[in-house]
C-alpha cells in the first residue's frame, strides 16, 4: 500500500485534501472507513490525546490494521494536537503513521526547539510530523451562540512560518487564518483570510499546509485554500453533531431501545453522510 507522504504529494499535485476525522467510537470508524471506501478516497483516522485514551492507543492501531486489510483502503493514524513528547513517542511506537505536535501557545523558539526533538525521533520511523504556528483556539466539542472573532495575534505570521519550517523540517505546518475548532451555531465559518495563507505559500512553495477546524467551512473557502496548498482538512465537530444528535434522537423517539446493533447502524448512517459531504468536498473521490 502506498505510504501517506504519497498521498499527501499526490493531493499536492492533483488539487485536493485529504479528509481527516477524528473518532472515539467505534460507529464512527466503521462510518468513515466504509464511506470511504465506496467513494474511493484515502482517509486519515484522527485522535487527540483525549480521544486515544478513551478509546485505547494501542486499539486504534489495530483497528487501523485490520480495516486497512480488510476494506483495502489506505486508512492512516495521526494523533491529533499531540502535547507530551512522551505521549507523542509513543504514539509514534505503537504504529501511529503520523503525529501532530501543537506547540502553538508557546514562543516560536520553545515550539521550534521542541518540535525539532519530535521531528528527530519519528523521522527514523518512518513517522510524519505536523507542526503548528499561530494559535488554533477553542474546542472541538463547542457549538458557539455567537460569532467567534479570531484575535490578530492569533493567526499564522508568514515569516514566523517559514522560520519554523526551516529550523524544523516537519512534514506538515498547520495554520491559523481564521479557522477555529468547534463550530458556530449558524454552521457555517466565515472568517478566512486566503491572503494569510497566500502569502505563506509565497514564502514557502514547496510545504505541505494543513487546516484544522474544517467543520463549517463554507465551500468556496474549502476550494480556495485547497488551491493554495493545503492537502489535510481535519473535521471532528460536525461528527461528532451528526453522531451525538442522532443517538440522543433515536432514543428519544424510542425510550424501549435498548439493543445496540439495532440503532447503532442508523447512528452510522447520519456520520456516513458527513463524511461523503466531505470527501465530495475536498475532492478526494477516486484519488486511490
Amino acid at each position: 500500500m502506498k505510504s501517506l507522504k504519497y498521498y499527501f504529494k499526490k493531493a499536492q499535485k492533483e488539487n485536493f485534501a485529504i479528509p481527516q476525522f477524528n473518532f472515539s467510537d467505534f460507529t464512527q470508524v466503521k462510518g468513515i472507513t466504509s464511506k470511504a471506501k465506496e467513494l474511493k478516497s484515502p482517509v486519515i483516522l484522527g485522535t487527540s490525546e483525549g480521544e486515544s485514551e478513551f478509546f485505547g492507543i494501542e486499539e486504534t492501531v489495530a483497528i487501523r490494521n485490520v480495516l486497512r486489510k480488510k476494506l483495502n483502503l489506505p486508512i492512516f493514524l495521526n494523533l491529533d494536537h499531540g502535547k507530551s513528547f512522551d505521549y507523542i513517542k509513543k504514539a509514534i511506537d505503537v504504529g501511529y503513521d503520523m503525529v501532530h505536535f501543537d506547540g502553538s501557545k508557546l514562543q516560536l523558539e520553545e515550539n521550534i526547539s521542541k518540535t525539532k526533538k519530535i521531528k528527530k525521533y519519528a523521522r527514523w520511523r518512518g513517522v510524519l510530523v505536523e507542526g503548528e504556528v499561530g494559535r488554533i483556539g477553542t474546542e472541538s466539542s463547542t457549538i458557539y451562540s455567537e460569532k467567534f472573532e479570531i484575535k490578530e495575534e492569533d493567526l499564522t505570521k508568514p515569516e514566523e512560518a517559514q522560520k519554523f519550517i526551516n529550523k524544523t523540517g516537519v512534514d506538515l505546518l498547520a495554520v491559523s487564518i481564521g479557522n477555529f475548532h468547534g463550530i458556530e451555531v449558524s454552521g457555517v465559518c466565515p472568517n478566512l483570510k486566503i491572503n494569510i495563507l497566500k502569502d505563506i505559500k509565497e514564502k514557502l512553495p514547496n510545504t505541505l499546509f494543513v487546516l484544522h477546524g474544517g467543520s463549517g467551512i463554507m465551500e468556496d473557502d474549502i476550494k480556495n485554500v485547497i488551491a493554495q496548498g493545503i492537502v489535510k482538512i481535519n473535521i471532528n465537530t460536525e461528527i461528532r453533531i451528526a453522531f451525538s444528535e442522532n443517538l440522543r434522537k433515536i432514543l428519544n423517539n424510542d425510550p424501549k431501545l435498548i439493543v445496540p446493533y439495532k440503532f447503532l447502524p442508523l447512528v452510522q448512517k447520519s456520520v456516513e453522510e458527513i463524511v461523503e459531504q466531505k470527501i465530495k468536498l475536498l475532492n478526494s473521490e477516486n484519488k486511490i
